[in-house]
């Protein structure tokens, strides 16, 4: 049996799911279709309140569980005010900068469930009437959303259903090159969600008994803090995060391996777990790199801080351009789901 992963299935479906709005606090529709995903590979799955989807698959060991997690909430915005030229200004979902949006397409989803297309621009876009328009501050105040609508005031916005609260979620651009590049925003974190996927498609595929029961929890609120830090059951003794690695100056990940994070800004991850994992890769010529994100939380640091005795780790594809216009490359998806696959069969740490 081959044990490497279909990289071409996986990239169809992370375009997939990038292709589904799902900012934080809006993500019924892609759990929907991670639900139906599960369904089709005759995986159970429950909703917990927060609306987030887990998949357990038993084990031979039901005392000690184990728990994947990767999020499928994305960076957005809400409409935080209807202007009185007829455009709206917006407040941030996520942590992220507004110069990364600028010029973006995007949506907005009414709450009557009608979706109104728009451009988020500085209100000083045009070099021919503002003097400072590449100077002007980046900010609330400055970014508007120019509406696909003929609308002069408020009044003719509010008439097309938009209203204070409504989500504004960003084009997500996707483009799968030839050479095995992915470009497209909200990789963090649906590349991971798909690596998941396709981890569950195998052990499936190949009724692959797991040494120990295993939840997946796809979180939903993983963007503002707090998406992995509840439905853990008491015997879980290990919790690995599935989310990007962060690239950039003073970093070891790339786009062609798996990044094993060390420590964020929680700080250390579990020093055994971490071990485990180098050892995994090593032992079966998985690509790897270990790394620090220095601004960075995942749902395993909020499951710590949560309170929950739990061996916590972080591994993930490698992400250029983090929360902005992101990358990565196929080799990064398949060492990721590589390591995932030797990880679910591996003994547990000791502790």
């Amino acid at each position: 049996m081959n044990t490497y992963p279909n990289v071409t299935e996986t990239k169809e479906v992370l375009k997939q799911l990038v292709s589904i709005p799902s900012p934080s606090g809006n993500t019924g529709k892609v759990i929907q279709f991670v639900e139906d995903h599960l369904a089709n590979l005759g995986v159970e799955t429950k909703r917990n309140r927060k609306g987030g989807l887990i998949a357990t698959i038993p084990g031979e060991n039901a005392q000690e569980h184990r728990m994947l997690t990767a999020h499928v909430d994305t960076l957005g915005a809400m409409v935080k005010e209807v202007k009185s030229n007829g455009r709206l200004r917006i407040d941030l979902i996520g942590g992220f900068k507004y110069n990364s949006i600028e010029g973006e397409y995007c949506e907005i989803q009414t709450s009557n469930g009608d979706v109104v297309t728009g451009t988020i621009l500085m209100h000083q876009t045009s070099v021919h009437v503002y003097k400072d328009a590449g100077k002007a501050e980046r900010n609330q105040q400055n970014m508007e959303v120019r509406i696909d609508a003929k609308v002069e005031n408020a009044k003719d916005v509010r008439a097309l259903g938009i209203e204070v609260g409504d989500f504004v979620s960003f084009d997500p651009r996707v483009k799968l090159t030839e050479n095995g590049f992915i470009k497209s925003r909200h990789l963090d974190d649906k590349a991971s969600v798909a690596i998941l996927l396709q981890l569950i498609k195998r052990i499936k595929e190949e009724e692959i008994t797991l040494p120990y029961t295993t939840h997946f929890l796809i979180s939903n609120n993983e963007e503002i803090g707090y998406g992995g830090n509840s439905n853990i059951t008491p015997e879980t003794v290990e919790y690995l995060a599935v989310d990007m690695g962060a690239m950039g100056d003073g970093q070891s990940t790339d786009e062609y391996t798996v990044s094993i994070c060390v420590k964020d800004a929680s700080g250390p991850y579990h020093y055994e777990l971490r071990k485990n994992l180098v050892n995994l890769a090593q032992k079966n010529d998985i690509g790897y790199q270990l790394d620090i994100y220095p601004y960075y939380g995942s749902d395993a640091s909020a499951a710590i801080r949560a309170g929950n005795d739990i061996i916590h780790g972080l591994i993930g594809p490698g992400i250029d351009s983090s929360h902005a216009f992101e990358r990565t490359h196929e080799k990064s998806l398949e060492q990721t789901e590589q390591l995932l696959y030797h990880y679910v069969q591996s003994e547990l740490v000791s502790y």
